[in-house]
């Protein structure tokens, strides 16, 4: 009977041995330069394609949305409208006014652990300054998270950078600033950078990047809609100047959404998500 019992013991550790380790599910991260809430946008003025816009994101459920040019009103509507979600954020002037680089993430999914900003000039800890010839205040958003299943932490970062021909100069001091503060706090952690980066891919700014991060668009082997995002409600993009920067993480699948509802767009620029494996411990 005794030995019985033993082989039975063996046997049964020889078959969890065999089961392999639940993999840890994918992060769905979007970045969606939102378009302030301006009336003067006429049939695609906030209140026309506030619908629109929490019926696609309703859809896409990804877990992290970093956006541009959010005003607070546009936030608190949408967190509201979707449930299940939280933000955070501050103006790029500092408190409530102004545009925000407004981080969502779906608190089934993810523990916010800490969370700050910092101006893209000469003090970036100053709220509202400008710097390089930028004719108005950058900043960046960022977030420490850790995901409720499984425990893994990530740095979640979002910008906006100056968005005239002529600020390439500034788009790339900003650009240098973010990496130097993804250095200084990730560690070995992985890393998404979301943004409208206000140039194409081939520019300074984004060969600057691509030397520490890994662009998804790039690298994902799986790519759904346009390269380009930048439609100015026309719904034909012309420039892809909304991207996903990743460092750790492995991009499987990048899609460009174009969802509409007739002449309403969801903005002015389509939002990319991105699909990212974790990597292996």
């Amino acid at each position: 009977m005794r030995l019985w019992k033993m082989m039975g013991a063996v046997l049964a550790g020889l078959l969890v041995a065999s089961v392999p380790a639940m993999a840890q599910a994918p992060l769905t991260v979007m970045s969606f330069n939102i378009r302030y809430a301006n009336d003067t946008d006429g049939v695609n003025s906030w209140a026309n394609r506030r619908e629109v816009t929490a019926a696609m994101l309703e859809k896409a459920a990804p877990d992290l949305i970093g956006t541009q040019e959010l005003l607070k009103l546009q936030g608190d509507f949408l967190v509201e409208r979707l449930k299940g979600y939280a933000w955070f954020g501050v103006g790029r002037r500092g408190g409530d006014e102004d545009e925000h680089m407004g981080i969502f993430y779906r608190t089934d999914r993810l523990k916010l652990i800490r969370s700050g900003n910092f101006w893209l000039s000469d003090t970036p800890e100053v709220a509202g300054t400008a710097a390089w010839g930028a004719d108005l205040p950058r900043l960046a958003s960022w977030g420490l998270f850790e995901t409720v299943e499984g425990g893994r932490r990530f740095y979640a970062f979002d910008t906006h950078l100056p968005h005239r021909d002529q600020d390439e100069h500034a788009r790339e001091k900003g650009a240098a600033l973010v990496l130097a503060r993804i250095q200084a706090m990730a560690g070995t952690l992985p890393v998404v950078l979301t943004g409208d980066f206000n140039t194409t891919p081939g520019s300074a700014t984004h060969t600057l990047l691509a030397t520490r991060l890994k662009d998804a668009r790039d690298t994902a082997p799986v790519k759904l809609g346009p390269d380009e995002t930048f439609h100015d409600f026309t719904g034909v993009p012309t420039k892809r100047i909304d991207w996903i920067f990743t460092r750790g993480f492995k991009a499987e699948r990048v899609e460009t959404i174009t969802d509409h509802q007739g002449a309403v767009q969801t903005s002015d620029h389509f939002p990319v998500l991105a699909t990212l494996a974790w990597p292996k411990r």
